[in-house]
């Protein structure tokens, strides 16, 4: 029996996402959910896990300023997987914010403004949480370089699942394309990630991949998987149930 996350860890870089799902919902059961922004690889690990019929429970943060293809996207995946998406969202609203902050504080303090509308609302949900499971990739940014398939969110407190960490672009689409799998048609214009409208644009040809989110900042992430530098590691957390793959999920 795995005792903590540090073997854990280990063993699950030599799993397949599915085996990491099973892990993930068998060891946490109700207390783990799945985060997603309903871009590819959001997409690409929805469907994994639809097609084990685990108990899938999705969660989004919205914003209040998503594309309206991204909503529409989230419209079919509950048609499509048979589920209802959480909305997470700000405890202030666009209007409210505009009150407190001014007219569109995403133009003059984008950090500021991930953080009210994406960061404080996930740290309210997952408080509820064991532990949530996200689809970043290491190839994403430098940030993400150094993911691990099952890790310690220092961040947030629980522990983190990234099924598809390993990923290229090339196996994202590969699944994508050979599964059929729905994905928001801002992809196709370019849009090689896709947040709020504001602080969202096309990819000129050349571009780094997350060019297009928040241009004219030094800026590539919002903010959710970038751990404070505040907050001390956890201990070795205890799973009671850690087993691997075949021995926990057969």
């Amino acid at each position: 029996m795995i005792t903590n996350l540090e073997e854990t860890q280990l063993l699950a870089e030599t799993w397949s996402p599915e085996q990491v799902l099973q892990w993930a919902f068998k060891s946490f059961g109700s207390g783990v959910e799945m985060a997603s922004g309903f871009g590819a690889e959001g997409m690409a690990l929805i469907d994994i896990a639809a097609r084990q019929s685990l108990s899938l429970r999705v969660f989004t943060i919205d914003t209040g300023f998503l594309f309206p293809e991204t909503y529409r996207l989230i419209e079919q995946v509950e048609q499509r997987y048979g589920i209802t998406v959480e909305r997470v969202q700000s405890k202030l609203t666009p209007e409210g914010q505009e009150d407190v902050y001014g007219p569109a504080l995403w133009t003059v303090d984008p950090d500021q403004c991930c953080a009210l509308r994406k960061v404080a609302p996930l740290k309210d949900k997952l408080a509820s949480l064991r532990a949530w499971i996200t689809a970043i990739r290491r190839d994403q940014t430098a940030a993400r370089a150094s993911a691990r398939k099952v890790e310690w969110d220092q961040k947030f407190q629980l522990v983190k699942i990234n099924p598809i960490a390993d990923w290229t672009t090339k196996d994202l689409w590969n699944y994508l394309h050979e599964h059929d799998v729905p994905y928001n048609p801002l992809h196709d214009a370019n849009y090689t990630s896709i947040g709020c409208t504001h602080c969202t644009r096309a990819v000129r040809p050349g571009e780094d991949p997350r060019a297009g989110r928040w241009a004219g900042f030094q800026k590539t992430e919002c903010g959710l998987h970038i751990a404070d530098e505040a907050v001390a590691p956890s201990p070795l957390v205890q799973l009671s149930l850690g087993r691997g793959p075949e021995e926990c999920c057969s």
